[in-house]
């Protein structure tokens, strides 16, 4: 006799003759719960505390310096619990490092250019992270991540440590949490830091507010040199450099470097007492790469001389406490919820133009500020 679970399969029905499918099993659940509940009380289990990410960070452990630059980045607010805490007990063993920015076009080759300087760097017994910050999707706030692959000899330095950041979104292309991963960078015994941003743009502005010394890549002969150049990122530059200044192009970045030392004449003069210089190298080819670090060290003798040096990070503190400040009141602002229910109606109000824009934002901080008053 055949049971009922053999007709399951519609094969298997007498008008289907000379056929015969196994029924099989019943299938199994694609999780097992149990399983689940004991890795997340493993992992949390195993989860470290302040002190010990701190301990791994200043004895230099790259993995546990990696872990903290995640809960830095993240977005949750126990992790930022966590990261605030770690990064103001690595304070005190940070800033002892050189800060340097390297921006320019897409194209110019920023990825080549700072693995040969990197390796410059490491040869001479300097440990060296590059914080390149990578550009975010909009609508997916996913990233490219692709540094590491581009510099493959600087990846595998056991004196280098590459740590691509989604930017998601934020202004200009330029990491929130960029300036508290240098504080971690540093406490781990990174003397030199790169931050390398995603091109021309907003961005510069706020990589200038954290770096020591400002490096602008530029190319030579695709057209007017100055075409397309903002002069406040110019005047922001330290040191412009003619990448790719080999072959046939050694002549045209030699007459773009003419064309651009005659620009910055027109400028200024800097508060550090320093004048910007424009040199000439060749990433691809490592040419011209001790002379712009040789550049570098003059600037940082003359600005450590001079006291700016110092001046210049007091003032960079300052700047990012009220940023941060900013940043927080906007948050908080944001995130209240009964700010977001009479923001829905305020842009319905708006839009039928039975108020004003300014009006509506007024009654909204007017309620944010009555929120606060009652919550203290």
């Amino acid at each position: 006799m055949i049971g009922d679970q053999f007709y399951r399969h519609i094969e298997n029905g007498p008008e289907f003759s000379g056929l015969n499918v196994n029924q099989g099993i019943e299938p199994l659940p694609s999780v097992d719960e149990n399983s689940v509940k004991r890795f997340l009380k493993n992992k949390k289990k195993n989860a470290l505390s302040v002190q010990q990410f701190v301990d791994g960070i200043l004895n230099g452990d790259i993995t546990i310096l990696s872990q903290a630059v995640t809960l830095v980045e993240s977005s949750k607010p126990e992790h930022q619990e966590i990261a605030q805490e770690i990064i103001v007990k690595c304070l005190p063993f940070s800033g002892n490092s050189v800060r340097i920015g390297i921006t320019g076009v897409p194209g110019v080759g920023k990825s080549t250019f700072i693995e040969a300087m990197g390796k410059h760097i490491t040869a001479k017994g300097n440990k060296l992270a590059v914080l390149a910050i990578d550009p975010s999707s909009e609508r997916t706030k996913g990233s490219i991540l692709g540094d590491k692959t581009r510099m493959e000899d600087l990846s595998i330095d056991p004196n280098a440590y590459i740590r691509p950041s989604p930017s998601a979104g934020s202004l200009g292309g330029v990491a929130r949490k960029t300036r508290e991963t240098i504080v971690l960078c540093e406490a781990a015994g990174f003397n030199h830091i790169f931050i390398e941003t995603v091109g021309v743009g907003q961005s510069e502005t706020a990589v200038h507010s954290m770096v020591d010394f400002f490096l602008l890549l530029m190319l030579a002969g695709a057209g007017d040199e100055l075409q397309g150049i903002k002069r406040g990122i110019m005047e922001m530059a330290d040191v412009i450099t003619i990448n790719k200044a080999d072959g046939n192009n050694i002549e045209k970045a030699g007459l773009a470097r003419v064309q651009y030392m005659n620009a910055l004449h027109l400028f200024p003069p800097t508060d550090s007492g320093w004048k910007p210089r424009v040199t000439t190298c060749s990433a691809y080819m490592k040419t011209g790469i001790s002379e712009i670090w040789e550049t570098i060290d003059e600037y940082l003798s003359l600005v450590k001389g001079n006291g700016y040096f110092q001046h210049k990070r007091n003032e960079q503190s300052k700047f990012w406490m009220y940023e941060t400040i900013n940043e927080q009141l906007r948050n908080s602002f944001y995130q209240n919820e009964q700010i977001k229910t009479l923001m829905e109606e305020s842009e319905g109000k708006v839009l039928k133009e039975e108020i004003s824009s300014f009006v509506a934002a007024r009654k909204l901080l007017d309620l944010y500020d009555k929120i606060k008053k009652n919550n203290i």
